[in-house]
């Protein structure tokens, strides 16, 4: 009876969604706030009203950076429902975007036993992509924000520019970390980040090498997804698995890399990293446990 009653709470939670709100001292001194709402995972579906609701309603925040890190579709027919969900935002905020496994590949039954393996991911030879990535990119594009699939740009909120870098999905081994300059041979170059008032990085999934690199980069802040938060999570224990290989304690929320957050004790070293949990499943794993679905307001303020 405790089992049943647990799963329908887990099925419940799904629907139980939550802004997740967090204060961030990395602009330089003297700067006025910068608020940036970072989603992820929205695994949308036709027919999920309440989260379509919920997405559009993000925009009454006046957010001044809005980042999708992927995973925004999980069927087939989702790319018009998701267009309206994100109307709003388009319209209203800049912006920047990169993709997830689930903006190319429509989602697939899978054994749960399988996330506990070291490395969940299937190694047979992909198919071709079966969901329209590629609209998806030229409407977010044509509203004017940044597409950092592997590549470099700017943009400019309230007279401060803030240099983006960004990659397709690790999880996917997509993941190739753009050079500050451009090839030889060629006369354009990448966005100077030295110049910046705030350096921002962005991935699906936060694998150690692609969190490494845009440490080394010069990241101010870090923002990924993919892991779900753990979805499942054990009150007083956490998420079992990421789904990838950073560890658990940075499933989701606010923290350092690659050591603690830089406003702890060690952490001098440090980068800011949000790991969002998503606010959404697989069609076929419709639940989570101790680990709403969220959207994250970020306040930056200066140091």
């Amino acid at each position: 009876m405790l089992a049943v009653g647990t799963l329908a709470y887990a099925h419940v939670e799904t629907k139980l969604f939550t802004l997740r709100e967090v204060t961030v001292p990395v602009l330089p001194a003297g700067q006025r706030d910068l608020r940036i709402l970072h989603f992820s995972d929205l695994h949308l579906t036709p027919g999920q009203q309440r989260k379509i609701d919920w997405v559009r309603s993000l925009a009454e925040l006046r957010p001044d950076v809005v980042i999708d890190t992927g995973d925004n579709m999980a069927h087939l027919q989702a790319l018009g429902p998701l267009l309206h969900a994100l109307e709003p935002l388009l319209a209203s905020a800049p912006g920047a975007f990169v993709m997830g496994s689930n903006d190319y590949y429509s989602p697939v039954p899978k054994n749960p036993a399988r996330y506990l393996l070291p490395d969940a991911r299937s190694r047979r030879a992909m198919p071709p992509p079966d969901l329209p990535a590629d609209e998806l990119a030229r409407a977010m594009r044509s509203a004017g924000w940044a597409d950092l699939t592997n590549r470099r740009d700017t943009l400019t909120v309230d007279g401060r520019r803030i240099a983006l870098v960004g990659v397709d999905d690790p999880h996917l081994d997509l993941d190739v970390f753009p050079p500050r300059e451009a090839p030889r041979g060629t006369h354009a170059e990448a966005p100077d980040a030295t110049t910046a008032d705030l350096r921002l990085a962005v991935t699906h999934a936060p694998y150690r090498r692609v969190l490494d690199a845009m440490y080394d980069d010069g990241a101010d802040l870090v923002l990924a997804g993919h892991t779900h938060g753990g979805q499942l999570n054990v009150p007083g224990f956490g998420a079992l698995v990421t789904n990838c290989d950073i560890d658990r304690r940075r499933a989701k929320g606010l923290h350092g890399w690659p050591g603690p957050r830089p406003d702890a004790p060690g952490g001098a070293g440090s980068t800011w990293l949000n790991v969002s949990a998503g606010a959404g499943t697989s069609p076929y794993a419709p639940v989570r446990f101790a680990c709403r679905p969220e959207a994250t307001l970020l306040t930056l303020t200066s140091v």
